[in-house]
């Protein structure tokens, strides 16, 4: 059970980090302000640095990862640039990239929860993405 739930939890962090970077990349072109486009490119750079840690936790159990529900993917991406299309402004990236932290943030939690006989290192991955992702709704709150 330790195993499965660990894998579960690893690959649910992996589908996470992927649509992250995805979202912060989909609306970088967009940003006007200096330092709002520092703040995301960095939170990339953060998720793509745990990234490499969660490869690691993967290769040991010989686990490929998951993608992002296409589904999801395809809902977020529709509501991005439907937005963006009709006001591409600094304060709707940091709302829309709100709420994909918000959810990101309840999604980790709930798995956090589903997958507990999860191995520690595992958890301790998914509580540093949840971290992150906190930490940029914090961030960016002056664009809203």
């Amino acid at each position: 059970m330790i195993e499965e739930d660990t894998i579960k939890l690893l690959r649910e962090c992996d589908a996470g980090i992927k649509m992250g970077v995805s979202s912060i990349e989909e609306v970088l072109p967009y940003v006007k302000d200096k330092n709002l486009k520092n703040m995301l490119t960095e939170c990339k750079h953060r998720h793509e640095v745990l990234r490499r840690d969660l490869e690691q936790a993967l290769d040991r159990f010989h686990d490929e990862g998951k993608e992002p529900n296409p589904m999801a993917k395809a809902m977020s991406w529709v509501k991005t640039n439907m937005r963006l299309s009709m006001e591409a402004s600094d304060e709707t990236i940091a709302g829309l990239m709100t709420d994909g932290c918000n959810m990101g943030v309840k999604s980790l939690n709930r798995y956090l929860n589903e997958y507990g006989a999860a191995d520690e290192d595992s958890k301790d991955i998914a509580k540093r993405l949840a971290t992150l992702e906190e930490k940029l709704t914090v961030e960016i709150r002056p664009f809203l």
